[in-house]
């Protein structure tokens, strides 16, 4: 009788732990999006408008302020709505935004570094697809303090500009072995060559990049996002961002279909 209560036991401390290790249904998803702002001056791309190639100026840069970058075109999507802006964490950083998915507790972090400070969104983004963690965001919201994880703590980790491993060559970063990366999405110039020795030292884990030159703008970040959220499989998220990006950039959907890859 003694050793079957001891085996109960066992079997329900067993079970409550593995309740508590399952993470819970309504717990938030985080995705953190780092943005290099396109600099006519800093970065070996093809010159932009004055405007829209400034690096110092979010307001109005390609990848931020302009219609299709990251802040503006979220700011006006109809999924996701504005919770917080504000001066970014570091010098590299210009702006730090939050938005939220409407009805879901999913957040999208995203940060705009100055143009200068490519090298730094670059390696920021290395280290978060490695899985190693970064200070948590906090934020005061109506209903109290909101605390998320960010960097490789995050669910999914976003790059979103000119390509920098094109100009110069960064450490490569090594997860420790407890690390858990996130997927990882990179929308620059033909991410996948560039950036594939990194994923693959770091362990990192893409769940889309590119074989070619493209426009880095936020339409294809939106909709790789929505079929993330809705559980989609890597593939469909691919197919899913062909279509999106054709119907914006009038590149026909196999010459789309080619531009992203999913997976290795």
């Amino acid at each position: 009788m003694k050793s079957r209560c001891l085996f109960l036991l066992a079997v329900s401390l067993l079970g409550a732990a593995a309740i508590a290790a399952r993470p819970a249904a309504n717990a938030p998803r985080v995705v953190h999006v780092f943005v290099a702002l396109a600099d006519n001056q800093h970065q070996g791309i093809v010159p932009v408008k004055a405007v829209l190639g400034n690096g110092e100026d979010p307001a109005r840069n390609l990848y931020w302020g302009a219609a299709f970058g990251v802040k503006t075109f979220f700011l006006h999507s109809s999924y996701w709505e504005l919770v917080s802006c504000s001066a970014g964490p570091k010098r590299a950083i210009l702006e730090r935004c939050l938005f939220k998915r409407r009805g879901q507790p999913v957040y999208l972090l995203a940060d705009a570094y100055r143009g200068s400070e490519i090298r730094a969104a670059v390696s920021d983004f290395l280290s978060a697809a490695a899985g190693l963690s970064g200070t948590p965001f906090v934020s005061k919201t109506r209903s109290g303090e909101l605390s998320l994880p960010a960097a490789g703590s995050a669910d999914l980790v976003a790059y979103v500009g000119h390509d920098g491993l094109m100009d110069f060559q960064l450490p490569a970063v090594r997860a420790p072995a407890e690390a858990k990366p996130p997927d990882a999405i990179v929308l620059a110039c033909a991410s996948k060559q560039f950036f594939g020795s990194y994923f693959r030292v770091a362990g990192a884990k893409p769940l889309l990049w590119t074989t070619g030159l493209m426009a880095p703008e936020a339409y294809t970040l939106e909709a790789a996002l929505e079929g993330w959220v809705a559980g989609e499989n890597p593939e469909a998220i691919r197919r899913r961002a062909a279509r999106t990006y054709d119907h914006f950039q009038k590149c026909g959907i196999r010459g789309a279909l080619r531009l992203f890859s999913a997976g290795w």
